[in-house]
């Protein structure tokens, strides 16, 4: 199975909503999102349509496609950007059938060197929901340094939680062999 990422288009911001939208309240609980803080579709599909045209140093929001075999299998993004500096890393792999085969740390490390290289980033940081084992693996795998746990409310779609948070500085990035083979 061939793994590759690719920028969003217009269409794929629908099928970002809908990952959320139709997920059951207690799989959104598990990743430390409320169901009921969830935007209104229409209204979120287009804020996220309105990232794709904004040049890379205004932009908030931005998504990478997840492909398995040429297949949308999910999405990273980054928000709370701030360009040449630092930016928040999320991971989505959208169906249960895809997950736990091993495609999201290839994807994870094909995504990564887009965020540093589009956004100059100094610094990339994840803070994922600390109950949710995971990513916080996944993580590690990749090269990220563990920070601490601290409580935070993550995102507008997320409660006030304990997150464990991760950072990749630009120097480790560019020290580790997984991103430059």
């Amino acid at each position: 199975m061939k793994t590759s990422t690719r920028e969003m288009t217009p269409t794929d911001a629908e099928r970002v909503v809908d990952y959320f939208s139709n997920a059951d309240a207690a799989y959104l609980k598990g990743m430390g999102a409320d169901k009921s803080k969830l935007p209104a579709r229409e209204e979120w599909i287009a804020a996220i349509q309105a990232e794709l045209i904004i040049p890379f140093e205004e932009k908030q929001l931005y998504y990478v496609i997840w492909e398995v075999d040429g297949k949308a299998i999910g999405h990273s993004n980054i928000n709370h950007i701030t360009f040449g500096q630092e930016a928040f890393m999320h991971l989505h792999i959208w169906e249960k059938e895809n997950r736990r085969f091993g495609h999201g740390l290839e994807l994870v490390k094909q995504s990564i060197p887009k965020y540093f290289d589009h956004f100059q980033l100094q610094k990339l940081r994840c803070e994922p929901f600390a109950r949710n084992p995971v990513p916080v693996r996944l993580l590690e795998q990749v090269g990220f340094e563990f920070i601490e746990i601290y409580e935070t409310t993550p995102s507008i779609i997320c409660f006030p939680q304990e997150v464990r948070r991760f950072e990749m500085s630009k120097n480790r990035f560019e020290s580790l062999a997984h991103f430059h083979s």
